[in-house]
Formats: C-alpha cells, sequence, structure tokens
C-alpha cells in the first residue's frame, strides 16, 4: 500500500482528499490555510484530522526512508534475500525494521562474537541442528589451544554464547515475547525505602496488567525510578516467557537436546528478556508522553479560547509578601494608563493606605475590572479588593491564572515592549490582559509554563512544543488577528507569517501608520506571495473601507462574495444576519454553481458577511467575576458553587471555586455515565456547578462532584 492508502486507511477518509492534503502539504501550505480554505479539496476535514494526517505522513516517511536504509545496508553485505526485503517492506512500524536488521547490525564485541573469533560457529549449527549426536562428543574437534579453546567445556561454553546469540537476534521471538508482555505481563514497582514519606507511597507496592497501565501511572513511576524511591520491573508470569523461547529453539523430535534448552534459557534471561524490557518500558512511556502531550494541547486550546472582557479598563494586581502588591491599570486596548506598588500584607495600616491609593486609581481612570493573580499572598490581596469594591458597586474581580507571567515579564520580549517598566510591574500589566484578551496576552509565554499539563517535563520536549505551538497556530488563526493592533507575538502566530515578517508588519505600521487595506500587507518588506496568500484571511484590517477586509473571507473569494450578495440581491451596507439563511433558501449548491466557488467555500462566506468582525470567542460563556470573596473554611459538604475549569486530567478535574485552592472532581464524579477520559465531558474554562463533597483544610484539599449537583 501508497503511504497515502494508508493514510486513507487509519483516518477513514477518501484517497483523493488524502492525497490532495498530502500534495498542498508538500507545497508549503500550512495547516490552518488549508483547514479554512481548502475544504473541497480535502472534504472539509477539521485541523485537528489535518494535523494528525501531517503527523503520521512525517512518520510514515521516516519509515520508509529507514527501510531503504536497512535494505542497502543488508545488500552491502550481500545477505539481502527477496523474502527479507519482502519482509522489511512489509514492517508497520520502526521497531519491526530494527527487528529484522538486527542480526545483521554491526555489533560491539560480545560473548557470541568472541566465539565466533575462536571458530566455534560450525559447532553451534551442530549443536543447534538437534540431530541426536552428542555435544561433548561434537566439540572435542574443536579444541585448538592456539585459538583460546583449551576445554571441551569452553567450547561447548562458546556454542552456547553463540546459539544464545542467534535466538536473540531472532525477530519472531522478540515480537512474539513483546506480545506475550503485552497480554499477560505486570508492571511492578516496590519502595527503595519503604518508610519514606514521599508522594509515591501510592506506588511502594504497585502491580498493573500492562494492557492496562493508565498513562499519568507510566510517567508518575518512570519518575519516582529516576529519582531512585522506586525500583520498577516488567514480570511475566510463571515460566511462559523462557517456555516461549524454548518452543521456538527446539526441534519437534523425540530427540529433546537438553544443551539447546539451556542454551535458550540463558538467551531468555541473559539477552532477551532484559532486552524486551527495556523495549515495553520504552514503549509504555511513549505511549503515555503521547497521551500527556494530546492532554496538555486539549487543555491548552479552550484556555486560549477563553471569552474575552473587552471594552473595559482593567486593574491589574500581582501579589506578594516582601515586594508587595504590583499594581497596573490598562486601558480597553491594553495600554498601560499608571502604574503603582502597594504592601496590603505588611499591616493593617499598609492595607488602608493600599485601599486608598488603589480606590484613587479606580475613580482616575474609571476601572471596572480587577485581575488578581493566584500567585503568593493572593488571598489576602483578594480580601483587600473585596473590601475596597464595597465603595465601587458597578466594579468586580477575577482571579487570574498568573502561571508563566514571570516568565513573560524577564522574557527579552517583555523587555523590548516595556523598557520602562520593572520585571515585577511588567507582569501585572500581564494579568491585567490576560482578563482583556487571554489569547493575546498567552501567545507571548512558552505553552509549556501555563500550567494546564501533566508530566509535561518527561515528555519529550521538541514532540511537546510541536504539538502545543500547533494548538497556539489553530487558536489565534480560528479567531483573526487585527493587523493594526496586534503584538508581533501573535503576529507571528498567523499562517504564513514568522518572526521576521512579523516584525517587519509592526515596523511598517509604525512608520506608515494604520493599514487601509488588505493588498496593502504586499508591501511589506519580505511578505512575498506565498505568504500574502497564507496570511491574508487571517488578518483583519477594520479600518478598510473595504468591508470584507475585516472579515475572514480570503482575497481570491472577494468576487464570489460580491456575486453571492447580488445573486440574493443585497448590499454590503445592508444588515447581513440573515445571509446564511437566505443562501439557504435560494439553494446552496445552485448559488455555488453561479458564484464558482464551491459549497463549503460559499457557506463560510455567507457566515462570514452575516457577522463582519465576529470574534468566535464571544459565543462561550463568560468569565466568572466575583464581587465577594470565600474561603476554604467557609466551605461546607453540600454547597453548591460555580466555579472554572483549570485543568483536565486521566482521572479528574480541577476546579476553581473562588477559594484559592482548586477542588478536585474525580472521574466518577463528573456525571453519570462512565467515561474513558474527563475530557469527554468537560473542557478547560467551562463554567461548571459543583457540590462540595468534602473539605480536608489540613491539607488543602477540596472533594467536589459534578454529577451530583445536577440532582439537586
Amino acid at each position: 500500500m501508497t503511504i497515502a492508502e494508508i493514510l486513507s486507511q487509519e483516518l477513514e477518509q477518501k484517497l483523493q482528499y488524502v492525497e490532495n492534503v498530502i500534495a498542498l502539504i508538500d507545497e508549503g501550505n500550512t495547516i490552518p490555510f488549508i483547514a479554512r480554505y481548502r475544504k473541497e479539496m480535502h472534504g472539509a476535514m477539521d485541523d485537528t484530522v489535518l494535523r494528525t494526517l501531517e503527523t503520521r505522513l512525517v512518520y510514515l516517511r521516516n519509515l520508509q526512508g529507514r527501510r531503504d536504509e536497512v535494505k542497502n545496508a543488508i545488500e552491502g553485505q550481500g545477505k539481502l534475500t527477496e523474502e527479507l526485503s519482502a519482509a522489511i517492506d512489509a514492517a508497520a512500524t520502526l521497531a519491526e525494521v530494527e527487528d529484522l536488521y538486527r542480526p545483521y547490525k554491526q555489533k560491539r564485541r560480545t560473548r557470541g562474537s568472541m566465539a565466533r573469533e575462536k571458530g566455534l560457529e560450525p559447532l553451534a549449527q551442530a549443536i543447534y541442528a538437534q540431530d541426536g549426536s552428542d555435544p561433548e562428543s561434537l566439540a572435542q574437534s574443536y579444541i585448538d589451544p592456539e585459538k583460546g579453546v583449551n576445554t571441551v567445556e569452553e567450547a561447548l561454553a562458546g556454542a552456547n554464547d553463540i546459539i544464545a546469540e542467534n535466538l536473540s537476534d531472532d525477530p519472531a521471538i522478540r515480537k512474539q515475547l513483546r506480545e506475550l508482555i503485552g497480554r499477560r505481563g505486570s508492571l511492578v514497582s516496590k519502595a527503595a525505602d519503604p518508610e519514606a514519606d514521599t508522594v509515591y507511597r501510592l506506588y511502594y507496592d504497585f502491580s498493573a496488567p500492562v494492557s492496562r497501565l493508565l498513562d499519568h501511572q507510566i510517567l508518575a513511576i518512570n519518575r519516582g525510578e529516576k529519582e531512585e524511591i522506586l525500583k520498577v520491573s516488567v514480570t511475566v508470569p510463571g515460566n511462559e516467557g523462557a517456555a516461549l523461547v524454548c518452543r521456538a529453539a527446539l526441534k519437534p523430535s523425540a530427540f529433546v537436546s537438553q544443551f539447546v534448552r539451556n542454551a535458550a534459557e540463558d538467551a531468555y534471561d541473559r539477552l532477551i528478556f532484559p532486552s524486551v524490557q527495556r523495549e515495553i518500558r520504552s514503549d509504555l512511556t511513549e505511549r503515555a508522553a503521547q497521551g500527556a502531550i494530546a492532554n496538555f494541547a486539549l487543555n491548552l486550546k479552550p484556555l486560549l479560547m477563553q471569552p474575552p472582557v473587552k471594552g473595559f479598563v482593567t486593574m491589574g494586581l500581582d501579589p506578594g509578601y516582601r515586594n508587595g502588591c504590583k499594581v497596573a491599570v490598562v486601558d480597553a486596548t491594553g495600554k498601560v494608563l499608571a502604574t503603582s506598588v502597594v504592601y496590603p500584607t505588611f499591616s493593617e495600616r499598609k492595607k488602608q493606605e493600599a485601599i486608598t491609593v488603589l480606590s484613587g486609581l479606580m475613580r482616575k481612570w474609571h476601572v471596572t475590572h480587577i485581575a488578581i493573580g493566584n500567585g503568593t499572598a493572593s488571598r489576602e490581596t483578594e480580601a483587600m479588593a473585596v473590601e475596597m469594591l464595597r465603595d465601587f458597586p458597578d466594579a468586580s474581580y477575577m482571579i487570574v491564572n498568573e502561571a508563566g507571567a514571570s516568565v513573560y515579564s524577564a522574557s527579552p520580549l517583555a523587555a523590548e515592549e516595556f523598557p520602562e517598566y520593572d520585571v515585577n510591574l511588567r507582569s501585572a500589566v500581564s494579568i491585567a490582559r490576560r482578563l482583556q484578551d487571554p489569547l493575546a496576552e498567552l501567545v507571548k509565554i512558552d505553552p509549556k509554563a501555563i500550567g494546564v499539563g501533566q508530566y509535561q517535563h518527561d515528555c519529550p520536549q521538541k514532540e511537546l512544543d510541536t504539538a502545543l505551538n500547533a494548538v497556539v497556530e489553530d487558536c489565534v488563526n480560528a479567531v483573526g488577528v487585527d493587523v493594526n493592533t496586534a503584538s508581533r507575538s501573535l503576529l507571528q502566530q498567523v499562517s504564513g507569517l514568522n518572526a521576521t515578517t512579523a516584525k517587519n508588519i509592526v515596523a511598517y505600521r509604525e512608520e506608515n501608520g494604520a493599514f487601509t487595506s488588505r493588498t496593502q500587507l504586499k508591501k511589506v518588506p519580505k511578505l512575498g506571495a506565498k505568504a500574502f496568500q497564507q496570511s491574508a484571511g487571517f488578518l483583519r484590517v477594520p479600518e478598510s473601507k473595504e468591508l470584507l477586509d475585516n472579515t475572514g473571507i480570503h482575497p481570491e473569494s472577494y468576487g464570489a462574495a460580491k456575486e453571492l450578495l447580488t445573486l440574493l440581491d443585497r448590499k454590503k451596507g445592508d444588515n447581513l444576519a440573515d445571509l446564511p439563511q437566505c443562501l439557504e433558501a435560494f439553494g446552496t449548491a445552485a448559488a455555488a454553481q453561479r458564484c464558482g466557488v464551491g459549497e463549503p467555500t460559499l457557506i463560510d462566506i455567507a457566515k462570514e458577511l452575516s457577522k463582519p468582525g465576529r470574534d468566535p470567542r464571544d459565543e462561550l460563556p463568560a468569565p466568572i467575576l466575583r464581587k465577594d470573596v470565600l474561603e476554604i473554611k467557609d466551605l461546607k459538604p453540600g454547597m453548591i458553587l460555580s466555579g472554572t475549569v483549570r485543568n483536565v486530567i486521566d482521572f479528574g478535574v480541577f476546579v476553581d471555586i473562588g477559594v484559592h485552592q482548586d477542588g478536585l472532581v474525580h472521574i466518577s464524579q463528573v456525571c453519570d455515565r462512565r467515561l474513558r477520559h474527563p475530557s469527554e465531558a468537560v473542557k478547560v474554562g467551562d463554567v461548571v456547578q459543583v457540590m462540595v463533597l468534602e473539605v480536608d483544610e489540613k491539607r488543602h484539599r477540596i472533594s467536589l462532584s459534578m454529577k451530583q449537583a445536577k440532582k439537586k
């Protein structure tokens, strides 16, 4: 099967669509561009499927490349047969290719290779033939002191090593053993010191079938082993592993060679099982890491797509003890209006002074929202804010996850953006802007620092970066970017743009003023025809006289958009909110033919014309803004509260209910139906109703239930 045929089968997509996507990728088109503007060519696959296709395409091409390398290497030794070549071509994974290559791979000196150097290969072959000959009698003729074989025992030991190594290199045996461990094996962990009290206590005497291990268990055990707290092994019931190797080695005859049996058991204990155990552990780790990466990406997307709180002057508070609470007031566009530092945790007098200062800023700049970071001293800062807000009935506050704010504030990007401000004040600005527009602010931060993952530091960092950057890119392009207000960080996430072209766009508008049309982007240095094609549809120009420049309609479809308006007897100045319904009434297929585009593209055009400049995030539930404070001591079992989902992991959901300690909804308490993963029912940013089940104030643990809250 060709790579396209394999992908078509795996993804359950038409072969023609898969071939089209491969061609589009090879031509340099980005996934957001393909997903949005080439729907007719791929049958409207979403960006997730397209990303999967792209990842598998790279893997399968690498696999084919490795197959060719292995065949060339074996052919160079003069040992490539038609059967072996066919087996390599049929290998579905890199592991299978490496198994087939193992017998021909150049090895370091081993006991088996040293025995071969002594001329004992024919003896090993004669014994392995198992024709009833006595091994000791056969070994007599191989005694040769000049070659280092002084006794029969030495000759037989060398023959044993050769047979064991040959069995170890047998790809069929290794494959069968891997399958056996997958079905019947268990992962076992024990405590190095059973008396030590650590976070790994759950795994001090742990055993679970390999086939049923959960990703978070694998990663936790790996970390415990790395920290030398746990000792880990893979086990197989009884003697099944050794028996498997013996069955492969012993010929089915009346005569059973005890020598070959011993060599097979030696091969299993010394060579095969330790090697396969490492492979199994590696495969489990890879699977768990991929799951963790997927889970991180799953959580990151809704976090980035949280609804913005637009159009309000906002105060950002970055709490702290020793260095005080940093304050920044920003206008509705995120421009810094004022900064300050107050010390509400020092004393009651200092707290009242802080309230006076903040109240003055509230009145002067007409602040309506306060964003409070959830780090150190957040609880005290929130209490102060609640006390102050009694004099501002129209204002409210929200606790904002400040993960990564310190990373951003100390970065070269922040220094370039706010050279006049102290590092601490920059984080207050970032916190305020996170409430106003989470996406625009969070793109400035390494996604790994945002804090919605699980064991992200144990994952392959290159793969993690690739997955998370893809999520950021998809989110930015789904929302669209105002070319006249977007930061360089936001612009470089736009399809077709990079750090250089983003920097040039900012420099061009600073030198020439705001862009007044999309076509003006062609004047930006190094933004060529291909970059314009890939990026134009995702860049908005609200100042343009051309209405279409402030929509997600691509310039290549402007003619179709105008033809559609003519066809439906509408004008760009009209209220076009009902345009999708009008198109449906007219007949989408007929209209698409008249406009010269595919039906999916025409439907998208109608949606964009009905809501020019629309932000898809505005259709999501608004974030919870509070006016009062709640502490963990105020919680009682049975209370029903509203909260915001902060993280979704394998075993449950963490929910912010406003007490500075996220509560855990165990997977069994998410809903009445059985879930494989909590993400099937809830995502980061969701506003949910929860019931308090249990509160452990001493250990700062809160147990919550979503399903029981629904029953109340």
